[in-house]
């Protein structure tokens, strides 16, 4: 297949690089070949390249930035993908897009389904759900992708904020009553990888918004501690605090653990338990 992706730097379009390039041909497009703030320019690259399917690795992924930023956020997040599934729609090719966590309240108490009722807190949140509306809207073509907490060896993560705290030997205090599922961008490439297999096999049954997250559950604190001890600092003080002691510009999920039974049951697919998939970044670091 010919595939055109959107973003190349960040975590996931680095990782889809390295796993979907051998296999594929791939165009990666990022800035200052495409600016994402203006959506209408996604046309004429989808034109340009006339890809067999288009995959969406880009975003406006600073959160709590987003509240002061709101239409930049809701350009990239909801309109740039919006004009990707037209473009998509018009050339009659399918597209791979991701969203987040964030589009649920996080008031549940046990792993919200894909058809759970979404209910976004943040502006990061609601141009996330907008950018999934309007895929959906635009063309029946379209996998979607909810995954959460994503980190990886490259780029700014929670993973290498910890290290670099624990380096700097002081106390590290770290939220410990919201859950979630640590997700590794290399496993959730690879379950990309499964996606754009089957779209190759032309297969149509595998349409829809699927959750995709590395497997259990833990803390920001349950993680950060796996974080020490498998890079080996022992002696680092960390603090469990409460949501209400960290105070953030974007309110997070409390509870923001996915149902991934669906990409098992029509990809094949369960990404590793968190702990293993951390353990493979650790190493790669």
């Amino acid at each position: 297949m010919r595939i055109l992706v959107f973003g190349r730097v960040g975590q996931l379009g680095t990782a889809l690089a390295e796993l979907l390039g051998p296999l594929h041909e791939t165009i990666f497009l990022d800035q200052p070949e495409i600016d994402l703030s203006k959506p209408d320019s996604v046309f004429a690259h989808v034109h340009e390249h006339a890809p067999d399917l288009v995959i969406n690795a880009a975003a406006y992924t600073a959160v709590d930035k987003a509240e002061t930023e709101p239409n930049l956020a809701d350009a990239i997040n909801a309109r740039a993908p919006g004009a990707m599934a037209a473009a998509c729609a018009g050339a009659k090719i399918p597209l791979v897009h991701y969203s987040t966590d964030y589009v649920f309240d996080g008031s549940a108490s046990t792993p919200y389904r894909e058809s759970a009722p979404v209910s976004p807190r943040s502006v990061y949140g609601r141009g996330k759900l907008a950018g999934e509306q309007a895929v959906a809207q635009a063309t029946d073509q379209h996998v979607i992708l909810r995954t959460a907490w994503l980190y990886s060896h490259v780029g700014h993560n929670f993973v290498k904020t910890m290290l670099r705290l624990a380096a700097e030997g002081k106390p590290v205090r770290v939220v410990g009553d919201q859950m979630g599922s640590p997700t590794y961008a290399w496993d959730l490439a690879q379950a990309s990888v499964a996606v754009v297999e089957a779209l190759a096999q032309g297969r149509d049954d595998i349409y829809g918004i699927f959750h995709a997250t590395n497997a259990g559950v833990t803390s920001w604190h349950g993680f950060a501690e796996r974080i020490f001890d498998l890079a080996g600092y022992d002696d680092v003080e960390l603090v469990a605090i409460s949501t209400d002691e960290y105070p953030t510009p974007a309110p997070r999920p409390a509870y923001s653990v996915l149902c991934c039974d669906r990409l098992q049951e029509v990809f094949g697919v369960t990404l590793p338990e968190w702990p293993d998939a951390l353990a493979r970044c650790i190493e790669r670091l």
